[in-house]
């Protein structure tokens, strides 16, 4: 799809765009105008929660991770003020727990950045019916072991010991896997 093909999206074309990067947010916002979108761009939870009781938009661009707070409150009070909307949740944080948590209270779809103006479109656009395409190159799966891996060594503090007993593996096993660079 090109960058500016007009797209078929409905009478109402609102858009909220919630993301505390604000040049990622500048760039979201210009591509998707040009795609028929009317977005409107918020940089915090409060921002979008206001945007949300104010005037509900039928499409949304929810960023998990923001500075004063969790996306996922903007997304329940959008699902409460309309429940017709669209909603994709978009984190550079990617867990199977919060993809799980988004979609129960509403989100329409769960996108890991980096994702591009395409991205979001197709999952805003897409019917509950239709299946996404199999991603054009995903991780190998020592790339995904190892991202699961880095993930629970964060969540607990960095603490090796904690991490492994976590894991259920050897605490030396996993100071090799951590010593190592990420597989491709």
């Amino acid at each position: 799809m090109a960058d500016t093909e007009m797209l078929d999206i409905g009478p109402d074309k609102s858009l909220l765009l919630l993301d505390d990067d604000e040049p990622f947010l500048r760039r979201l916002a210009r591509a998707m105008e040009k795609r028929g979108f009317e977005p409107v761009t918020a940089e915090s939870v409060a921002e979008g929660k206001a945007i949300a009781a104010s005037k509900p938009p039928a499409f949304a661009v929810v960023d998990l991770r923001l500075e004063d707070g969790n996306g996922l409150d903007v997304v329940e009070m959008l699902r409460e003020k309309r429940p017709d909307a669209r909603i994709v949740v978009l984190t550079g944080y990617g867990a199977i727990a919060t993809a799980v948590a988004a979609v129960k209270i509403g989100a329409t779809d769960y996108l890991s950045k980096p994702a591009d103006a395409n991205d979001v479109t197709n999952a805003l656009l897409a019917r509950p019916a239709d299946k996404p395409p199999p991603p054009e190159n995903p991780m190998s799966a020592d790339r995904v072991r190892w991202e699961h891996i880095q993930r629970v060594f964060e969540l607990c503090d960095r603490n090796v010991s904690e991490t492994a007993r976590r894991l259920n593996m050897h605490r030396r096993t996993l100071q090799r896997i951590l010593a190592k660079r990420s597989p491709r």
